[in-house]
């Protein structure tokens, strides 16, 4: 790459989720809109000027673990000295590998370098070719998928649950007209995407890559080298499941110890340290029902539903109306994080807390909740004064509830965070009522870790390669795994690790056989050696998810799936059965049917 002649910018990195980022990977991440809302770098118009650029204008970001070109963008919201990509490819080529035994990689507070740059911008496809060494496909499979309806007729289907993100919002209406859904009521924007655009970017037709080209087969020739594979492996990863259903996640895990393989979620870069944490000492928590209609107090701390959870202040918080709390007067919104979000303009008190600083500020707070004096100015960036004014509002509540989000999970300390956070609301608990709860991301990431739990008595990352259930993440997580070359073989079912990893495990994922379950074409999809079209869960298909405070509900089937296309569970029966007769292992009643 040529080395530009401008001046350069140090600046501290944070990357997470925004709503153009969720409503375009839902309309497809091989599209112009996506890649125009997620290969961008937010900065502050002061940090621009230093720079001698524009919006518009190419950069290379540089860190410790490599490099990429965006686009630069100037944001309000990015403070001097801070630079926002949100989550996605282009962001995770330059994040930190480093997990510290948490499996969670360092996605927030790198150290970076910024300076102009002569390069373009990589689309995606050039970018995954350019990166990862390996042809993805796009053009060839798009061109073969079909979306043919024999269904006539409109209808409106009531009290839908949403599929996308762990509010699983139960309220919409969707119209299904001509086997298409055609409009949806009372979702937000990502969940118009989700309905309205699932037909983009949908693939139908299973195919295996021979060479530089995919060769399309059939359904059963598709299992059957998926099984193959897996069987021939010495450590096969299955990772994935956040994204169907709790009756596909039971056949998951049937099938990973069969294989003596390890199991992993997408909790494993999310909520990951938030699961280690409230295993070593509990979690205070209530349904989102009781938030909605007590909490007086509402804390997001290292959280912006605002653009990643949209509906869940309208449903469940400041902007809903409870039993006993009815307007946004009843309520405090007090917001946490390391920059000015969206969320933290509607915010009643906005704490800016220094980036990987948060453990600092939450320990101050316990030592005040606990009767005890703080003798410096300035706690994690933040005035001693308005240290004291937060922990006064908390204990003043009547009954108070922190939302945290991955600002907590994927910086600096990790599931310490997490401890530190929930032992504040414990010391809380001897003023008043509080309770906490993570904000989980995956519609179903919830229920796919219950599950893992019930089976394995672990919640993620969990490996079976001694004939038994062990969970050391660090070892066992996909993310270390992957970066460390430990597995052989890996199947992918409902999520795109290729755009969420770090560069150093997709690099290893890129080398090895690699099987794709899933609805639509994504950043792993295009890379597979075996790929096997899914229907969606929630619309071509019903099953069972947990929201995010652990309350199960039923998804519904709204439409047919395209001709061929089998439901998750229907393709994990037969991949399990192929296996069982590979390993010579005696087939099950199920099997025999």
């Amino acid at each position: 790459m040529q080395r530009s002649s401008q001046a350069s910018l140090k600046a501290t990195l944070i990357t997470g989720r925004t709503l153009d980022q969720g409503r375009t990977l839902e309309i497809g991440k091989f599209s112009k809109e996506y890649m125009s809302k997620v290969a961008i770098i937010e900065l502050s118009k002061q940090d621009m000027e230093k720079l001698g650029i524009s919006s518009g204008s190419a950069v290379k970001v540089s860190s410790a673990y490599g490099q990429v070109v965006v686009k630069a963008v100037e944001s309000a919201f990015t403070p001097q000295g801070m630079a926002f990509i949100p989550m996605g490819p282009w962001a995770n080529a330059i994040v930190s590998p480093n997990t510290q035994g948490s499996g969670m990689p360092t996605l927030k507070g790198i150290e970076v370098t910024i300076e102009k740059s002569e390069d373009h911008v990589l689309s995606l496809a050039d970018f995954l070719h350019s990166y990862y060494g390996k042809k993805p496909f796009v053009d060839e499979v798009l061109s073969e998928s079909q979306h043919n309806s024999s269904e006539q007729g409109t209808t409106t289907h009531k009290c839908v649950v949403c599929p996308f993100c762990g509010c699983l919002c139960d309220d919409l209406e969707v119209t299904v007209g001509s086997g298409r859904i055609v409009s949806i009521r009372y979702g937000c924007a990502i969940a118009e995407a989700k309905f309205v655009k699932h037909e983009e970017f949908r693939l139908t037709k299973p195919f295996i890559r021979r060479g530089e080209k995919p060769v399309f087969v059939s359904v059963d020739e598709a299992i059957e080298e998926a099984a193959r594979i897996l069987v021939n492996a010495k450590y096969p990863l299955l990772y994935g499941w956040s994204s169907t259903s709790v009756e596909a996640m039971r056949l998951g895990i049937e099938l990973t110890e069969l294989l003596g393989g390890l199991i992993d979620l997408t909790t494993v870069t999310c909520h990951g340290p938030s699961i280690e944490a409230l295993q070593e000492i509990g979690l205070v928590s209530a349904t989102l029902g009781q938030i909605k209609n007590r909490a007086d107090v509402v804390v997001y701390w290292g959280s912006n539903p605002a653009q990643a959870h949209i509906r869940h202040m309208q449903r469940y918080t400041v902007l809903s109306k409870g039993v006993y709390r009815k307007t946004r007067k009843d309520r405090k919104l007090i917001v946490v994080d390391c920059r000015p979000t969206h969320t933290a303009k509607m915010a009643d008190l906005f704490i800016q807390v220094e980036p990987n600083k948060d453990y600092e500020l939450l320990t101050a707070l316990r030592m005040i909740v606990n009767g005890y004096d703080i003798d410096c100015d300035v706690v994690a960036g933040v005035p001693k004064e308005k240290v004291y004014q937060l922990a006064n509002t908390l204990m003043d509540a009547k009954f108070g509830v922190i939302y945290f989000g991955m600002g907590l999970t994927m910086t600096q300390g990790k599931s310490r965070n997490i401890e530190e956070a929930i032992k504040l609301v414990q010391d809380l608990n001897k003023w008043t009522k509080f309770v906490i709860t993570p904000m989980r991301g995956h519609f179903n990431v919830t229920g796919a870790g219950e599950a893992l739990t019930w089976i394995t008595g672990f919640p993620f990352s969990v490996d079976f390669r001694r004939g038994f259930p062990r969970h050391s993440p660090g070892l066992t997580s996909a993310t270390d795994a992957l970066a460390k070359g430990f597995v052989d073989a890996a199947l992918i079912i409902a999520s795109d690790p290729v755009a969420h990893f770090p560069q150093q495990a997709v690099r290893h994922l890129a080398k090895i056989p690699l099987i794709v379950i899933d609805p639509k074409l994504s950043a792993t999809a295009s890379l597979a050696d075996v790929f096997i079209p899914a229907a969606a869960v929630g619309v071509e298909q019903e099953g069972t998810a947990y929201r995010m405070d652990h309350v199960p509900l039923r998804l519904k089937k709204l439409i047919d799936p395209p001709q061929g296309v089998l439901s998750d569970e229907e393709i994990l029966e037969r991949l399990l059965a192929k296996v069982k007769k590979f390993k010579g292992v005696s087939a099950g009643v199920k099997d025999l049917e």
